[in-house]
């Protein structure tokens, strides 16, 4: 299988432009004879929706929640992305892409990245006409500050909740085309497989979460815009809704899955508190702008603190340890995530950690108030503050906060190329769903950035290419296809709720959580994952024969829910084991622990190893193919990536 990444030709710079002239077009009569389905209604899917509905196409919006409010997008923090130089501090389109392919290690598409930092100025501006309340400057320019991987101010923000802010803005701009009668949304109701015909994706089946009643949705393409897969750890900063299962469905109907071992630790998040805990949360990157981390110099001296027997105001500045100013000293305390991560696991194994469980490191913003007072402080991260007072009980004015690494963003995803068409003809993957732009590691305030690129920018024109070369006709849920994908639906359904195990369904997704934190999560050896596979192929084996999901079909059922995404988080777990074993370096996020530097830095393999792993589902039990699309650098040298 050779895999067209469909990347125009000519110059990096003209790429894009060259692109949109040469794509074929829909005429505005003739779009509205098209039917598009967008599965998730946060940034990606909102925006992409909206835009195509203003364009003239059908468009039917599907998310599992109440609204489009309630998409994970609301829970990002600290900013968005964009080249717009307003600082005057040597920021460029080539820079920001520049910036996000070296934080990436290396190993993301140079087309896409260029075409993500060149749209990232008009977001801005778009946001910005939809009444995003983003800072503001005393001159009345948009703020910025800074985030890791990057020695310029390209972050926009509104203080704590940017998510939340450009969700609205993107729900803004949804909820006119509702009313104009364009978009059919579709709230509390979950895609449960793609159908095809004739090898097109031409539709879905979907559950209604409230009666339960099994639908076919037919339309001429369908757009996947359903986040990403954190939650395959159990823990993660992810809310608790958040699944794999439309990309899962769509692999297992021949969409390649790419780099799905390329997962997110983020550095800054409220470490785990007890067996209690269903989700952790995030702490934003932003505070790492002020907020210096450390933790003692000694073991002694951090084995007192644990005990209680001094607190940290009681150490003074000599036996303090900034260990990330100290090895990076270039970037300091804004090196990318995954380094920040590693830094505060090592520290931790050495004893030095600061908690009751020795897994926490302090972010301290005593120098910060000392410098600008309490008040710019506040107005900079006041709802971050309260947050974590709310959840700790602790006053980060006057104590330093407690952070320890949690699994954030997914990297790999969906396949898909130049276009964001999966390998299945008329099947798009868009925003953290695919794996198109981050490489093995995402620096941080890019997730909003691709996610309203994607929708706002690239698929209006992207998906009239393919639409143009296709016939209006319509196909009836009624077709064979449809009726066999709703009949497998339901016997899946069925097959779940007659096992009448004895386990819960949140028993296997903890143990799932552990064996992938352990040994698939911040580092990674060849024999831990050989481990880790044969213990999920014994949990999957339990699970189907030992599950116990309550109730029935036909009413609201979150156990029957749960059961779909864990049985997928399964599978999916064993394949980003099989691919973390594939791939023998270390590279952003991805950390095998026999390939490091002596400075204990990843070492990538680019002789070897150069290439997204996208895998081909096979069938229920087989092994997955491996198929390569190999990375090709024609404007960045490959160089190990060093931030000291």
């Amino acid at each position: 299988m050779i895999l067209d990444s469909k990347i125009p030709e000519g110059p990096l710079a003209e790429k894009w432009t060259k692109h949109k002239f040469n794509v074929k077009l829909v005429n505005p009569a003739n779009k509205r004879k098209y039917d598009v389905i967008v599965v998730g209604t946060g940034l990606a899917g909102a925006s992409a929706a909206a835009s195509l509905a203003e364009l003239g196409y059908n468009v039917k919006a599907f998310c599992f929640q109440d609204s489009p409010r309630r998409a994970h997008s609301i829970a990002a923090q600290g900013g968005i992305n964009a080249a717009k130089n307003y600082q005057n501090d040597g920021d460029s389109v080539y820079r920001l892409f520049y910036d996000t392919v070296k934080g990436g290690d290396y190993r993301a598409r140079e087309a896409n990245v260029y075409r993500l930092a060149e749209v990232s100025v008009k977001i801005i501006d778009q946001c910005v006409a939809q009444g995003v309340p983003f800072a503001r400057e005393y001159g009345g320019l948009l703020a910025n500050r800074s985030f890791g991987g990057a020695q310029v101010s390209r972050t926009f923000y509104a203080r704590g909740q940017t998510g939340q802010q450009l969700l609205l803005g993107a729900y803004s701009a949804l909820s006119r085309q509702v009313a104009n009668g364009k978009v059919k949304l579709y709230p509390r109701t979950e895609m449960m497989d793609v159908v095809t015909v004739d090898g097109k994706a031409r539709g879905i089946i979907t559950r209604n979460l409230i009666t339960g009643a099994i639908e076919s949705h037919s339309a001429h393409a369908v757009l996947l815009c359903t986040g990403g897969y954190g939650n395959v750890f159990f823990l993660s900063t992810n809310a608790m809704g958040s699944n794999v299962t439309a990309a899962w469905r769509a692999h297992k109907k021949g969409a390649l899955m790419a780099n799905p071992c390329f997962t997110q630790i983020h550095p800054t998040c409220i470490p785990v508190s007890g067996d209690h805990q269903s989700k952790l949360t995030l702490m934003s990157e932003s505070l790492r702008n002020d907020g210096r981390v450390w933790v003692p110099a000694t073991q002694e001296t951090a084995e007192k603190l644990r005990k209680g027997q001094i607190k940290a105001a009681d150490i003074k500045e000599e036996d303090r340890d900034y260990f990330l100013e100290r090895k990076y000293p270039s970037f300091g305390n804004l090196v990318p995530r995954d380094v920040a991560s590693r830094n505060a696991k090592y520290v931790c194994d050495e004893g030095r950690g600061v908690n009751e469980t020795g897994e926490a490191v302090f972010l301290d913003f005593r120098d910060a108030i000392k410098r600008d007072g309490k008040d710019i402080i506040s107005a900079k991260y006041g709802n971050l503050f309260d947050m974590y007072q709310q959840i700790t009980g602790e006053n980060p004015y006057e104590m330093p906060m407690m952070i320890y690494p949690a699994v954030h963003y997914t990297m790999g995803g969906l396949w898909v190329d130049y276009n964001l068409m999966t390998n299945v003809p008329g099947l798009y993957a868009l925003g953290e769903a695919n794996f198109s732009d981050h490489g093995a590691n995402r620096l941080g305030a890019s997730a909003l950035m691709q996610g309203l690129a994607d929708g706002y920018f690239v698929i209006p024109y992207t998906i009239g290419d393919y639409l143009a070369q296709n016939p209006a006709g319509k196909i009836g849920t009624d077709h064979p296809e449809f009726q066999k994908a709703e009949k497998d639906v339901k016997e899946r359904i069925k097959k779940l709720l007659s096992i009448k195990g004895e386990k819960t369904i949140d028993h296997f997704h903890k143990r799932l959580g552990k064996i992938m934190w352990d040994y698939c999560g911040m580092a990674r050896t060849e024999e831990g994952l050989k481990k880790a596979k044969a213990m999920i192929k014994e949990l999957k084996a339990e699970f189907w024969s030992n599950v116990n999901v309550l109730g029935d079909n036909e009413e609201l059922n979150q156990s029957l829910e749960k059961a779909h995404r864990v049985a997928d988080f399964i599978e999916l777990g064993e394949l980003m084991v099989d691919d973390a074993l594939n791939r023998n370096e270390s590279c952003g996020g991805h950390f095998r622990e026999e390939y490091q530097t002596p400075e204990g830095e990843a070492l990538r393999d680019d002789e070897n190893f150069a290439y997204v792993a996208a895998w081909k589902y096979l069938g229920e039990g087989q092994e997955e193919e491996l198929v390569k699309e190999p990375l090709i650098f024609e404007n960045v040298k490959l160089t190990q990536r060093s931030y000291k």
